[in-house]
């Protein structure tokens, strides 16, 4: 007999490939994670999203890596992340096919690198103005979270985090990897992109076209944002 509740053998093989999709995309909207993250976030077990990630591994879809840490390192052995593979990526619909590289290869065999370069710039100036727009509405104290929010209506699944003597810029995904990987402008003029309209030099840190589990730029403190912070720290110590 049946006990009540059970579903059927299909029904619950659907329910676990619906989850797994779930952890899956997880991974690729906030970036390498831990078993404790991806529970926290999904509202599951810490078992349950092992279980899952087994399997993910098993169909080359996610691997396991130590943690990256930036800046001094706390005791202890580094948190075993899980990060997509470029299979695993590859499910999400980039937006990527040959003949965006063949054409980009055509470019540059006959008219050199920096054509290539003048390439991505252009195909970027539409969405900077898009950006720019967005961070002026937002305000000099929110310019890097709201670059990340227009960044992710571009698919790029971006945040913005605070770091030491800065912030980091962190992009989950990125539609052109692909193509990113055998042309290095596409990320170079991105990076302009982002130091024009932050006002400041930027750096970039990590790259998935590199093989990252995530593109990371690190936006300094200008001396404007220094400056008000010392300021404000001053006024703290001696009231008026």
């Amino acid at each position: 007999m049946k006990n009540v509740g059970e579903a059927p053998q299909e029904e619950l093989a659907t329910g676990e490939r619906s989850t797994r999709n779930r952890v899956a995309r997880s991974i690729l909207d906030h970036g390498p994670s831990t078993v404790t993250e991806l529970a926290g976030r999904l509202g599951l077990t810490a078992a349950a999203v092992r279980r899952h990630l087994d399997a993910l591994v098993t169909d080359d879809v996610v691997a396991a890596r130590e943690q990256r840490v930036y800046g001094a390192r706390t005791r202890g052995r580094p948190a075993k992340v899980f990060a997509l593979t470029d299979c695993g990526r590859d499910a999400f619909d980039q937006s990527y096919d040959q003949l965006a590289a063949d054409a980009l290869r055509w470019i540059a065999q006959r008219s050199g690198d920096e054509a290539v370069m003048e390439f991505a710039r252009d195909r970027l100036a539409p969405r900077a103005e898009v950006y720019r727009e967005a961070m002026e509405a937002a305000g000099p104290e929110s310019r890097a979270e709201a670059l990340a929010k227009a960044l992710t209506a571009d698919g790029y699944a971006a945040t913005a985090r605070s770091a030491p003597v800065g912030e980091q810029l962190c992009q989950h995904h990125c539609p052109v990897a692909h193509v990113a990987e055998q042309f290095p402008q596409l990320c170079e003029a991105e990076t302009e992109v982002f130091s024009r309209l932050l006002g400041t030099h930027v750096q970039r840190l990590a790259t998935i076209a590199h093989g990252d589990g995530v593109c990371t730029t690190f936006i300094p403190k200008t001396a404007h944002q220094t400056t008000d912070s010392a300021s404000a720290s001053t006024a703290g110590r001696n009231p008026a």
